[in-house]
């Protein structure tokens, strides 16, 4: 049941929710990821590294608050509990303990390669049944992959 009613049909919306709760899930858990490395990572690099964590903490933060609110206006119960997040998330777990530099960048990078790839199948999803859901999509996918590219940089 649900007390917002939507402006999608029950197959659209089934589509779009799916979407956007999985973007939800998969925010959440980046933003977890990003921030628990932050607090271990060291070597040379540690201030621009932990800097850099940063700010992918504040994007899946600030993006996850917009997909949650585009599920809810759509009629879509957003679901960032804990246990969804352990058991949907595409993101690979983090090592326990101090992280060198080196390692931590490769992990936000296979994270974030992680998390793009499954945002570029819900852009895909959403285009018919919703473009203003695949809009906000686009714009967390576009932010993502330029921290993409700023860790991936720094491998080279």
């Amino acid at each position: 049941m649900s007390v917002v009613k939507s402006p999608l049909s029950d197959a659209d919306l089934k589509t779009v929710g799916d979407a956007l709760r999985g973007a939800l899930v998969d925010l959440v858990d980046l933003a977890l990821v990003a921030k628990q490395v932050h607090w271990n990572v060291v070597g040379p690099r540690f201030r621009s590294v932990h800097l850099q964590l940063d700010e992918v903490v504040d994007t899946a933060r600030q993006h996850s608050d917009t997909v949650a609110e585009r599920a809810s206006a759509i009629g879509v119960t957003p679901d960032g509990r804990a246990a969804s997040v352990a058991s949907q998330s595409a993101i690979g777990s983090v090592p326990e303990g101090w992280i060198k530099d080196t390692d931590a960048v490769q992990c936000l990078v296979d994270a974030l390669g992680a998390v793009i790839s499954r945002m570029r199948e819900r852009i895909e999803a959403t285009e018919k049944p919703d473009p203003v859901s695949q809009d906000i999509l686009i714009a967390v996918t576009a932010d993502l992959e330029k921290h993409a590219w700023m860790f991936q940089a720094e491998t080279a």
